[in-house]
């Protein structure tokens, strides 16, 4: 049946309407590709940034490692030989000799320090070590409550500077669950740990907030 004129000009306004609908739609892709594409290359330059930030905090940290263990390696390697096989079932508490006195800081069960250390279990195999061949890792920063208990009680009265072998008792240590296959549960370990002074602190750099929320939410 052929339309009236009324009815023509309806199917035309309406015909426009659409016609304005798809190309509001396709404006809005294209803008909205767009605005990705900047987004995407804003988190590219971020990522680039941030990257290169890193690799020269990264190499400032390695740097500093090896020069401490160049000062340190000598006076502390030679105390891999105190690493040998113990009585676990002898192990009752805890127990603690100095094999050098320091001269710096007294510490406390709540002090904060730096040490290098070599920890084995009772058949005498080495579970952690600051020692890697020839040379020293990065010393560990130790904070209250970041360690075993019989570390924190280990270390009171020890001066920085000083090197002392720890020998604590399971329920100080891992206690019933252990800690991988070295550490069975209810195992007593030893320790000898150097502290030394707290070399100057490393700045790394800070992620940036776009960068962070865009990994958190995969959108700004």
């Amino acid at each position: 049946m052929a339309a009236t004129k009324t009815q023509r000009i309806g199917i035309w306004i309406i015909a426009v309407f659409m016609a304005v609908g798809t190309i509001g739609s396709f404006v809005a892709i294209v803008f909205a590709n767009e605005n990705q594409a900047v987004d995407q290359a804003r988190i590219n330059e971020l990522s680039a940034q941030y990257q290169a930030d890193y690799e020269v905090y990264q190499e400032k940290v390695d740097a500093q490692a090896a020069e401490l263990s160049e000062k340190y390696y000598p006076l502390f390697s030679p105390y891999q030989s105190r690493v040998s096989a113990f009585n676990k079932d002898a192990v009752t508490e805890l127990t603690t000799e100095d094999l050098i006195i320091g001269d710096g800081e007294t510490l406390t069960a709540d002090s904060s320090f730096t040490a290098y250390y070599i920890g084995w279990n009772p058949e005498g195999t080495v579970f952690d070590s600051s020692i890697e061949g020839d040379r020293l890792k990065a010393p560990f920063a130790v904070s209250p409550g970041s360690v075993i208990q019989g570390w924190s009680e280990g270390v009171e009265g020890m001066k920085v500077g000083g090197i002392r072998e720890l020998t604590i008792p399971s329920d100080l240590a891992y206690g019933e669950t252990g800690s991988g296959d070295d550490i069975p549960a209810n195992t007593p370990i030893k320790f000898v740990l150097m502290v030394i002074p707290t070399p100057e602190a490393i700045a790394a750099p800070e992620i940036p907030q776009e960068l962070l929320q865009y990994y958190q939410t995969g959108a700004y």
